[in-house]
């Protein structure tokens, strides 16, 4: 895979990219449900993100999985995919990011970092941002989708980020490092805003379906009232 990203005058050099997925989280807004699991058109959340990093041509994928690693790791079993443990998710996303960059084998050029409830982001989204993160200004080794002043999702980064993150405290991940070098980030901005779409509470459910009619669902598992759990 990997890809190749053309421009004006030929192709790029070749961009070897490892992604990690974060899926551990425990959904404490969502009445403590696995929102990685809600369906989009009868398909989960995650399997629409691994399609879409698949359909972007990433060199190797490392899912982090946590809370309700017990219902979610079915699901993505099929995939060629490396699933990790945070053996402490309540630790927070920095912990999670962590087991998930050290978790990487490949020889990478570059990491892109995705959550797993993206609920819009498609193959062409990632594309994209791989190919804004080729042409970031010199300098510069972080990318942050930039929508309207707000930071989205994924993030790219360096492979001497990804290293320097893993060689700092356990306390460390991406935006710490950011705040700590804030000349070396890019913001890429754009109009796209499935780069926000995530999905948190009950709300952004709602909302998601009444601005851009998509309905997402519960498997039958989980299809309760979140106010009752």
């Amino acid at each position: 895979m990997g890809c190749l990203l053309k421009g004006g005058g030929g192709l790029y050099s070749r961009v070897v990219v490892g992604a990690v997925l974060l899926a551990a989280g425990a959904g404490s807004r969502l009445g403590h449900r696995p929102k990685s699991l809600l369906e989009l058109g009868g398909v989960p959340l995650i399997r629409r993100q691994l399609i879409a990093l698949s359909g972007a041509g990433v060199d190797e994928v490392v899912v982090v999985l946590g809370h309700h690693a017990a219902a979610i790791e079915p699901v993505i079993q099929d995939f060629p995919v490396t699933i990790v443990h945070n053996p402490d998710p309540d630790a927070g996303q920095v912990s999670s990011l962590r087991v998930g960059l050290t978790a990487l084998q490949g020889k990478h050029d570059a990491v892109l970092v995705s959550l797993a409830d993206l609920a819009l982001l498609n193959a062409q989204d990632l594309t994209d941002v791989i190919g804004a993160y080729k042409k970031r200004p010199e300098g510069t080794q972080v990318l942050i989708p930039t929508v309207g002043d707000l930071p989205g999702n994924p993030v790219m980064f360096s492979q001497a980020v990804r290293q320097q993150v893993l060689s700092q405290g356990a306390n460390v991940g991406c935006k710490q490092w950011q705040a700590a070098n804030p000349e070396a980030v890019h913001r890429w901005v754009t109009e796209n805003r499935r780069y926000r779409l995530d999905i948190d509470a009950p709300e952004d459910i709602e909302t998601l379906a009444r601005t851009n009619g998509h309905q997402l669902r519960w498997p039958a598992a989980y299809a309760i009232d979140p106010t009752a759990a």
